[in-house]
């Protein structure tokens, strides 16, 4: 059994730095993808451009994702996966900034999972990292595995 796979969609350096430090330090059982922007999301999730070689067959457990990214944002790469049957059980937890919250009652219209703001204190983020990981890890279960 192939070990399972989070996207991160991430365009700031140092908001990256942090969720890739803090899921790593907390032995996240998961392979991680990094796309830096909307338009890489897609193709991976959707096995085109550099991810053209990518098993269509095995999508991420969860994608953590920004709202605000270049070329296409949170919201339009959240649309398209709502509307591929492939993408559309994938849970989506949306990491915004606090100032971004009328944008994330706009994502829960559209299939949003959850919606966690993005604290500025390390430790705080760290913690909420943790929790969203565990609560997806352990307690959530997809449409597909309780049918």
């Amino acid at each position: 059994m192939s070990t399972p796979t989070m996207l991160v969609v991430e365009d700031n350096s140092d908001h990256l730095e942090l969720t890739l430090t803090t899921l790593q330090q907390n032995g996240v059982p998961h392979d991680i993808v990094v796309a830096r922007d909307g338009r890489e999301a897609l193709d991976y999730l959707f096995c085109e451009g550099m991810y053209k070689d990518r098993n269509a067959n095995s999508q991420p457990e969860l994608v953590l994702l920004d709202l605000g990214l270049p070329k296409l944002s949170g919201l339009e790469v959240m649309r398209r996966m709502r509307e591929d049957p492939r993408t559309f059980f994938v849970p989506v937890v949306m990491l915004t900034l606090v100032s971004e919250q009328s944008e994330a009652v706009r994502a829960f219209k559209g299939g949003l999972n959850s919606y966690v703001s993005k604290p500025l204190d390390y430790r705080d983020f760290e913690e909420k990292l943790q929790q969203v990981r565990e609560y997806w890890r352990t307690s959530n279960f997809a449409p597909l595995t309780i049918l």
